[in-house]
Parts: C-alpha cells; sequence; structure tokens
C-alpha cells in the first residue's frame, strides 16, 4: 500500500535539539513509546504528558521528530534558566514527557489495508472506516490516561520511579495531532477534560462536512444525485455515522446536521454557551492549516472556526476565563 507523505518529517528541517530516551512499554494491549522519562528531573514530582496522534497511512514512530524536539527543548529551557550567586536557581519540580501509540488499523495494530483507503482507492465504508479510527484514537488516549501513570510511577516502582523516592504523579496533559491525528485532537479536547491544550495540525473539527466535500470529488453517486443533499444518511454516511458525529465531533456536538451559524442570537448563545462550557472551559488550541491542501481543506471546518473564533474571542470569554 502506497504511503502519503508524512507532513511531520517531509521537508522538515535537521533536528535543533538532541535525542531523548525512548521507552516502548505494553499498556492496557498496546505498544506505548515513552518519550523523556530518563530524563526527567531527579526533583520533578508533577508531570505533564503530551499525547501525540499520527497522521493517516503512518505509524507512531513518526511522530518521533516532535517527540523528541519538544521535550529537549523543555529540558533546555529549564537549565538555561539562572539564577544569581545570592539566588540560585530552584530545582525543577515538574518534568515533560511525550506519549506516541498506533492508531486503530495503523503500524502494529493493521489488520486491513483497504479500510485505511479512501472512496477513490475502493473502500466503500472510507467515511465509517475514518471515523472509527478518529473516535478510536480518542477513546484510546482517555484509556492510556488513566492507566499510564501507574505503570510508569506506581507504588514505587516502573521505569520513570523518582530516584529521590518521592511520589510522582501526571497532572497536566497536552495534546498535538495531524492530519488524522489532528480530527482525532479536536475530539480529544471536547470529550475529555484532563488535556487542556492541544496544537492541531492539519485536522478538522467538522467531519460531515469534510466527507461531503470529498464525496463532491469522489463524484459519489450518492453526492451528484442532488447536489448533496440527501448525502448525509445514504449508504456512504449512514445514519449510525451521523449519531457518533453528534457523540464526539465538536460541530455535530453544537449543531448536528444543521448550519453552523457563525453569530448567533442571544438565545442561541444560551444554548451554546452551556455546551462549550462544559467541554472545553478553559482549554487551549492552537490550529494550524494549510491553505493549499486539498485533503484536508480550510475551508471544511472554515464556517466552525469563524464561529469558534468568534465565540471565544467575544460572547464565550465570560467562560473561557
Amino acid at each position: 500500500m502506497a504511503e502519503t507523505n508524512n507532513p511531520m518529517t517531509g521537508g522538515s528541517p535537521p533536528p535543533t535539539n538532541p535525542a531523548v530516551s525512548k521507552t516502548t512499554l505494553p499498556i492496557a494491549g498496546l505498544h506505548v513509546d515513552v518519550y523523556g522519562l530518563a530524563e526527567l528531573p531527579a526533583t520533578a514530582t508533577a508531570v505533564t504528558c503530551l499525547w501525540l496522534h499520527h497522521p493517516r497511512l503512518r505509524r507512531k514512530e513518526d511522530m518521533a521528530y516532535v517527540a523528541h524536539e519538544m521535550v529537549s527543548a523543555f529540558n533546555a529551557s529549564l537549565s538555561s534558566s539562572s539564577g544569581s550567586s545570592t539566588t540560585p536557581t530552584p530545582s525543577p519540580t515538574r518534568g515533560l514527557i511525550a506519549v506516541a501509540f498506533d492508531q486503530r488499523n495503523h503500524g502494529s495494530r493493521l489488520v486491513d489495508t483497504v479500510a485505511n483507503q479512501a472512496w477513490r482507492q475502493g473502500n466503500a465504508t472510507h467515511a465509517q472506516d475514518m471515523f472509527g479510527m478518529v473516535s478510536g484514537t480518542v477513546a484510546d488516549t482517555i484509556h492510556l490516561l488513566d492507566m499510564l501513570e501507574g505503570y510508569l510511577f506506581g507504588a514505587g516502582g516502573g521505569p520513570g520511579v523518582s530516584p529521590r523516592g518521592e511520589s510522582r504523579n501526571i497532572d497536566s496533559n497536552l495534546v498535538l495531532g495531524v492530519s488524522l491525528g489532528g480530527h482525532s485532537a479536536w475530539q480529544l479536547l471536547f470529550a475529555e477534560p484532563r488535556v487542556t491544550a492541544g496544537v492541531i495540525v492539519i485536522g478538522c473539527p467538522d467531519y460531515m462536512n469534510i466527507m461531503q466535500d470529498r464525496a463532491r470529488l469522489s463524484k459519489l453517486q450518492t453526492f451528484t444525485v442532488d447536489g448533496g443533499v440527501s448525502f448525509l444518511g445514504s449508504r456512504d454516511f449512514p445514519k449510525a455515522l451521523i449519531g457518533a458525529c453528534k457523540k464526539y465531533d465538536p460541530k455535530a456536538i453544537l449543531f448536528g446536521t444543521g448550519e453552523i451559524s457563525t453569530q448567533p442570537s442571544a438565545s442561541e448563545q444560551d444554548g451554546l454557551r452551556t455546551i462549550l462550557d462544559a467541554r472545553i472551559r478553559g482549554k487551549r488550541f492552537q490550529v494550524l492549516s494549510g491553505g493549499a491542501d486539498k485533503l484536508v481543506p480550510y475551508n471544511a471546518g472554515r464556517q466552525f472556526l469563524e464561529f469558534f473564533k468568534n465565540a471565544t474571542g467575544g460572547w464565550m470569554l465570560s467562560v473561557l476565563s
């Protein structure tokens, strides 16, 4: 199976920071790569975990570059903090690790190559398959959030145990996702309160819209028959998938199959505020998109992002403060 270009490494500059350690552990039936355990400061008792979600047709190893860069840069910032001769720099009490695992039907978890392909490559269930991988990655991450600390630091044992015998815990979680991993990063931020910030690289918060656009480009009969009016609910995007989107996808959580109101009325704001308050209060988002990207076009999520920026930069400020 031909692989897509990896957006994280293709044409990227040489590493600017040294590599960090990688420890691979079997956790809850998954091979999990943990970067930076050996470099945790001896005095660190609090740990931040950066969860890395890889692109479609790639694998966990493709996130090594960003893991090395992020963890090494964080550690360098600790060592570069300077104190005076009379006021020495306090010993760091926080460390950073990065974690990557194979998404469903990828890497070590591959069970069906066709399921990773699009409609144009002959995969009749492309919409269901990709959504299952996205929401499945969210579920896997949430489960690993429950389990990881016990494997790394539990009961005075584990590969990340403090050399000073002090208790360590993961009290902060971030996510960075690319392409397919960008979709799952959006969903994770809306689903899991413990994940409080994310970097979303060429991901889309509106799954129904991006699939409608791909159906148009693929000239599916279920789209061309009426210009997409009845595509949602058709054999290529079944009603059950619409229901799943309403549970996990940011746009569908807020608007269902309806149109996005970028400037909602005061009464509409009340209902939307309740959902946003419960899902993303205090969270931080960095969204990076490619203007010329045809597979995950910015336009597919543009309306949602306009709504999101208007909300979080305006009428939701009191909620997010």
